[in-house]
């Protein structure tokens, strides 16, 4: 029997007013497991421990396709950046390791060249990366831009530079989307632009638009890791707090491993 006018005008309103069905949680490809590491800023230290962790962690767990993707901003303000690469490299050569570049890679590659991204450089860190090379306290205070320059070319490794010119500016593997900084809202991925990859903030970390996506990210220093259902910050400011965090990710599971290392004092903000 059909229904009359005002029963079937009360059905409309039941359904239009029933919430819609809530989106799936984000999730990595079957037989995947991916492990990301937020930014490291020259702790040798915290990143052979965290090396050890995910490494721990992955035996632990059923065999996987396993991917470790770092964050980037692996140099600066801490006082072995050189070790981390190295470190980072190494690791790279015995399972598979993605890396992002960082804002603070783009300053220590662009500071070769230009003198006014030098300067920045050295504000931010840079001191500390070029003496984790070797160049002496007494070679970096004695020199002028243009000789530091000089010296830069000479004592830091080509395989380094290399090492960091190749880095990735973004990463997608299943629901997640690995990025240093953020994405610029309202813009497709295939559209962002390098420099809110590596640079962006306030914007991203305001957005609560939705997407279909989730972003993984470091940059932005928090006392204790991000996560929500479309964005997880992992930056705990390992330099100077010494807790160096990453994230793994299998299937829809998340969970996170960090070290907790020697505090140090910081070098600067940014």
């Amino acid at each position: 029997m059909a229904g009359t006018p005002a029963m079937l005008k009360k059905l409309r309103a039941l359904i239009a007013a029933a919430p819609a069905p809530a989106a799936p949680p984000p999730g990595i490809p079957a037989g995947e497991r991916v492990y990301a590491i937020g930014d490291v800023h020259g702790r040798a230290d915290l990143m052979a421990d965290m090396i050890e962790l995910v490494e721990a962690d992955d035996a632990a767990r059923a065999p996987a396709q396993t991917t470790v993707i770092m964050l980037g901003d692996l140099v600066d303000r801490g006082p072995a950046s050189a070790g981390v690469i190295a470190l980072a490299r190494d690791w790279g050569m015995r399972r598979t390791v993605r890396y992002l570049q960082g804002n603070h890679e783009e300053m220590f590659l662009s500071s070769f060249t230009n003198d006014n991204v030098l300067r920045h450089f050295l504000r931010f860190g840079g001191r500390e990366t070029l003496l984790s090379y070797p160049i002496t306290p007494e070679e970096y205070h004695c020199t002028t831009l243009g000789e530091l320059q000089d010296l830069m070319a000479q004592r830091v490794p080509r395989a380094d530079i290399a090492f960091m010119a190749a880095m990735e500016n973004m990463i997608r593997i299943g629901d997640y989307v690995f990025v240093h900084a953020g994405i610029r809202p309202g813009v497709a991925l295939d559209e962002q632009v390098v420099g809110d990859l590596r640079w962006i903030r306030g914007e991203f970390l305001d957005d609560a638009s939705p997407r279909d996506f989730a972003v993984v990210h470091g940059h932005t220093i928090t006392p204790a890791p991000e996560v929500t259902p479309m964005r997880i910050g992992i930056d705990t400011g390992a330099y100077a707090s010494g807790q160096l965090t990453a994230i793994g990710l299998q299937g829809t599971d998340r969970w996170l491993i960090a070290t907790a290392g020697e505090t140090r004092d910081e070098p600067g903000p940014g």
